[in-house]
């Protein structure tokens, strides 16, 4: 305990984020159990969760686990609070979640045996990392594989790769509910994104941007930027988006290489490789490089092996430097804005609120196709109504 002028006390070890708050926490917690009892499981699952191991999750996860099994959680390793973790480990199992693993079906196989054997089970999945064993996971797992909750888009995509799922996928990348979110986040990305140049003794103003990719998130990333009064570029691959950045006053580039060329900061926003092999040989000496999500799924990083020296200038900042090149890595290539937390504010739970939705339906009872499902309209609207009634404060 510290002392300040012999009367106030500050414990340290006390949480700072605002979801510590007492008020902040009456609300998150009266919003979930909104959300549940208006969504209640009629039918006990086990549920297995890969998620971000935030501040804000443990809220969600109870919600998860409220009327039903939640017998494990993965955190993201690059995205895992140490303070969160410990305080979930000691209400709920969990594991670490390697690649790795994740790439061999029949060792995901074995790690779902050995946790849910005999079990209706409900993966909630964050980046697709089911996608590749779901259908041996389907065929094999000795209980069965009641239906997938897919958090991204980056997720989405992997399980629309693997053709049509073996059972019911649920997705809420696309949902108009993630809209504030995908906002937010490319609010939070650009913010990052300035301080470790910051941190740097460099600054956004006055220099060139490149976003590549004009998504959800990549817009808005790009019209944080603008309103910043920072020049930025677009690089899109798919005409309708080129057409769309170019109607909202961006210029568009064709050439990848003249894009990069001329970008004294490049933000990848595209999850699908912005940058691999002779493509980091195009980035103007000097610049730096930022990512919206993992590096796996964002950049070729090992194609830069044998070619590139990496020196660790700070925490989040590294100089890729080759024999007559160079450029600055922020935080390793991962999604940048999770240096400071990614927080979002209560506009998280909006999805995570679909999330239990879907859940619920999971768990119904109700006979459900194979392939991949949306929750409908009125489920949002519920969601929505009771996030109003909770965090709009007029």
């Amino acid at each position: 305990m510290d002392e300040m002028d012999g009367s106030l006390t500050l414990d340290r070890a006390a949480p700072a984020t605002i979801v510590a708050e007492p008020s902040a926490r009456r609300r998150i917690e009266q919003y979930f159990l909104a959300v549940n009892n208006a969504f209640p499981s009629v039918h006990e699952v086990a549920t297995i969760v890969i998620t971000h191991m935030l501040p804000d999750r443990p809220f969600f996860l109870d919600a998860v686990a409220r009327g039903n099994d939640l017998i494990s959680i993965l955190p993201k390793p690059k995205s895992c609070d140490p303070t969160t973790r410990a305080a979930i480990s000691g209400r709920y199992h969990c594991d670490d979640l390697d690649r790795d693993r994740f790439t061999h079906p029949a060792k995901v196989l074995a790690y779902i045996e050995e946790r849910a054997a005999g079990r209706d089970l409900v993966l909630l999945d964050i980046g697709g990392y089911f996608a590749p064993a779901l259908t041996s996971l389907c065929r094999q797992f000795s209980g069965r594989i009641v239906g997938v909750v897919e958090d991204t888009e980056n997720g989405y995509r992997k399980y629309l790769s693997c053709g049509k799922p073996p059972c019911p996928v649920f997705s809420v990348a696309r949902s108009p509910l993630k809209q504030p979110e995908d906002y937010l986040v490319g609010q939070s990305v650009v913010f990052s994104t300035e301080s470790l140049l910051r941190e740097h003794g460099d600054i956004l103003h006055g220099r060139e941007t490149c976003v590549i990719g004009y998504g959800k998130i990549g817009r808005s990333v790009a019209n944080t930027l603008r309103a910043k009064s920072v020049r930025t570029t677009v690089y899109e691959t798919d005409p309708v988006r080129a057409v769309e950045a170019m109607s909202h006053g961006f210029a568009v580039k064709w050439s990848k290489s003249e894009a990069l060329g001329r970008a004294d900061v490049i933000v990848c926003a595209t999850g699908n490789r912005a940058l691999e092999g002779e493509d980091f040989t195009y980035l103007r000496p000097g610049s730096y490089v930022a990512s919206v999500t993992s590096s796996d799924d964002e950049l070729n990083l090992a194609s830069l092996r044998g070619t590139y020296r990496v020196d660790r200038l700070g925490p989040h900042l590294s100089r890729m430097t080759s024999w007559n090149h160079h450029f600055y890595l922020l935080n390793d290539g991962n999604a940048v804005n999770f240096v400071h937390g990614a927080a979002v504010g209560p506009f998280i739970f909006l999805v995570q609120g679909e999330i239990l939705a879907a859940l619920a339906l999971l768990s119904s009872g109700q006979t459900m196709e194979p392939g991949l499902h949306e929750v409908g309209n009125r489920e949002r609207e519920i969601i929505a109504r009771s996030w109003l009634r909770c965090f709009n404060e007029e």
